[in-house]
């Protein structure tokens, strides 16, 4: 039996991390949900992270940061940023930065599902 592809979520907004890895596992993925983005890079799961969900606004180190900090360690996850800002300057400079996309909050089942197989196919992987 293969072992699902792992999301981590990154946001500092607890109702999303208690609703989205629910969504996430009901699409065929493994989930994680971190507070922060310190919380993240210190929890062991880098290595294991196949995509990552990352907030764009949040206290202390934002998703963009986090995401500028993974690459300098050479470590390319693929990124979908989430953000309440509908700035589309903003989504453009994600979008920019390697994101694989930048939804809007709220945002549907559908828009994750087809941001996360594109995260998939970036990776050269499978939809589980």
């Amino acid at each position: 039996m293969k072992t699902p592809l792992l999301v981590s979520v990154v946001d500092d907004d607890e109702s999303v991390r208690e609703s989205l890895p629910d969504l996430i596992r009901e699409l065929g993925f493994e989930a994680r949900a971190f507070e922060s983005a310190e919380a993240f890079l210190h929890s062991g799961y880098i290595a294991q992270t196949d995509c990552l969900i990352l907030d764009l606004m949040m206290p202390g180190m934002g998703g963009q940061e986090l995401a500028l900090e993974l690459r300098g360690r050479g470590i390319g996850i693929p990124i979908i940023f989430i953000t309440a800002n509908h700035s589309h300057g903003a989504r453009l400079k994600m979008l920019n930065n390697e994101a694989i996309t930048c939804l809007y909050k709220p945002f549907s089942d559908v828009d994750l599902s087809e941001a996360l197989i594109s995260a998939v196919q970036n990776m050269g992987g499978k939809h589980p």
